[in-house]
């Protein structure tokens, strides 16, 4: 409400009466005049319709129908970046699973970074950014598990999928095959790496994402140029033996179980699904969807038996089929999953039972 004279009251509820805040803009700031309540009966006609308008507005919800919804049992918050330009989910696609979760007595809200201080006002988290531990994401999952919610990506699993070191030796501990791969701490190992891996050979940065920090390295010249330059910034580096396929198998694996499969495909005349051009605009590959038992079963027992090694959350498990076996090239504590791509073989299967995870563990005896 703006009053001729320049004040602006701005209303909060609060029983039978609402909060009234006074406050003087001038030209360089604004200041506070007088805070006191204000009876809602003594509202004038034009008061209480700015007043209710104003309500409608705050308490409507983005991403759901106000007409005719029945009252929800939990809300999750979803966290996202609106502007970020490879985002695991599309918002549309995020709207999608707001109407199947809605069926099941689930509220899916949308918050971002900004909205850390509210966390605690939702029943779980599912973070829908690219997770890294040195940002915002990390931060918003560990307070989702101080505060006893359910929460993908976790942040153990942040710390496990994100390290590329850590993540090859699990898997070599678990007897989950890889590449063949050598760690690389100083430019004494280079010889050792070319030795066993030959070229072409893939150098990576042990916290590299979509397709980020990873290259290849036709000769010896390119890898001492290339590891000699991230060396000043990183304490090892990981060199793999280059296999070369059409496409990646992504088996997405929720709670231990298969969700989804697809082949990701190459990007055009580029040996990786997304190839970053100098440009800055990434072009990527296409996708081939599949229901999971068109998926080759050991394909499936493979990506399961890496995911169960890092928990109990959603991963999306990358890996290369070959004449000589199926080897797993990465685990993604955050994969991508939108409507009309990941789901297509599932369905909305996919969704539902993304659903249910959330729900099996809020309603656990004794939580």
């Amino acid at each position: 409400v703006i009053r001729a004279s320049g004040w602006k009251p701005i209303l909060r509820i609060e029983a039978h009466s609402a909060l009234e805040v006074h406050i003087k803009d001038s030209a360089e700031w604004a200041s506070i005049r007088k805070i006191g309540f204000h009876p809602l009966a003594r509202m004038t006609e034009d008061e209480e319709k700015s007043f209710i308008q104003c309500l409608e507005t705050y308490t409507n919800r983005e991403w759901r129908d106000t007409k005719g919804r029945t009252p929800a049992r939990y809300t999750f918050a979803t966290l996202v970046d609106p502007h970020e330009e490879l985002p695991p989910s599309e918002i549309s696609s995020l709207r999608y699973w707001a109407k199947i979760a809605e069926k099941m007595g689930v509220e899916i809200e949308p918050i971002t970074k900004r909205d850390l201080a509210k966390l605690a006002n939702y029943d779980a988290l599912f973070i829908r950014e690219t997770t890294s531990i040195s940002n915002h994401t990390y931060r918003f999952a560990r307070r989702a598990q101080q505060e006893g919610m359910p929460v993908i990506d976790d942040p153990l699993s942040m710390i496990r999928c994100t390290n590329k070191v850590y993540l090859n030796e699990l898997m070599a501990y678990n007897k989950v095959p890889v590449p063949p791969t050598v760690m690389i701490a100083g430019t004494s190992d280079l010889e050792l790496a070319a030795q066993t891996l030959g070229f072409p050979l893939v150098l990576k940065i042990p916290d590299s994402s979509f397709s980020r920090g990873v290259k290849k390295c036709a000769n010896f010249e390119e890898l001492k140029t290339l590891a000699t330059e991230w060396l000043e910034d990183s304490d090892l580096l990981i060199a793999q033996k280059f296999i070369p396929t059409e496409y990646d198998w992504r088996v997405g694996v929720l709670g231990g179980q298969p969700l989804f499969a697809v082949h990701y495909l190459m990007a055009k005349k580029h040996w990786q699904i997304v190839n970053h051009k100098a440009n800055g605009k990434p072009d990527q590959g296409g996708i081939k969807t599949f229901t999971l038992k068109e998926t080759p079963a050991h394909v499936v027992e493979t990506a399961v038996k890496a995911a169960r090694c890092i928990g109990d959350g959603l991963y999306g498990v990358d890996l290369k089929e070959t004449k000589d076996g199926v080897f797993v090239i990465e685990v993604n504590d955050n994969p991508n999953l939108d409507h009309g791509w990941e789901d297509s073989g599932e369905k909305d299967e996919v969704w539902v039972r993304l659903t249910q995870w959330f729900l099996e563990r809020l309603d656990r005896p004794g939580r």
